[in-house]
């Protein structure tokens, strides 16, 4: 594990560069480092999600793992060349993704974000976390980028619209529809 702060500040980004867990600097607004905070970012919208209370504990469980895992993900791309996201943890977001999916019925609607207050949380981390993939496969243009790591971040989007309608259909028994045809005159 890395050096503990004990102090916040340090002033060595005043200059708008950054240091990377490699110990390189590289300036703030870098492809990696938008990469990584949009990672952080969609965790922190996931802890906000959590903050939500009554959501159920298999959908608490599911998202305190993944808050680990883009902890991970975020320090793998924080330290050029490191690797911690493994296909393992894709297919273990598959198989929870197919089992949240099971009981909902088939999509035959746009859904909008809402639903309730956890599943507009819900919402809000799916797209932070779909902005996160696009900071990847922008960084990937540049430099090398482990292969599972926008493999995670696309499987973790679609889990969290499933949740997100779960979490629906938990708060108010439906989810919001789109509707087309809204004050349009025949």
């Amino acid at each position: 594990m890395g050096k503990r702060l004990s102090k916040i500040y340090t002033r060595t980004g005043d200059d708008g560069t950054t240091g990377l867990g490699d110990g390189s600097r590289v300036r703030k607004d870098h492809a990696r480092v938008d990469a990584y905070g949009t990672v952080d970012e969609a965790n922190s919208s996931i802890g906000v999600l959590l903050a939500v209370p009554a959501i159920p504990d298999e959908i608490r469980q599911c998202l305190v793992e993944v808050q680990h895992d883009l902890f991970d993900l975020g320090g793998e791309l924080c330290i050029p060349g490191h690797q911690m996201i493994k296909p393992e943890q894709i297919s273990r977001l598959e198989r929870e993704l197919d089992a949240f999916n099971e009981s909902l019925p088939a999509l035959e609607d746009f859904i909008l974000p809402g639903g309730g207050q956890a599943a507009a949380a819900c919402h809000l981390a799916r797209t932070i976390v779909r902005r996160a993939e696009r900071c990847v496969w922008t960084l990937a243009e540049l430099e090398s980028v482990n292969k599972p790591v926008p493999q995670y971040l696309n499987r973790l989007s679609d889990l969290l619209f499933v949740l997100a309608r779960v979490l629906a259909r938990h708060e108010r028994g439906a989810e919001v529809l789109w509707r087309h045809d809204r004050g349009r005159r025949a």
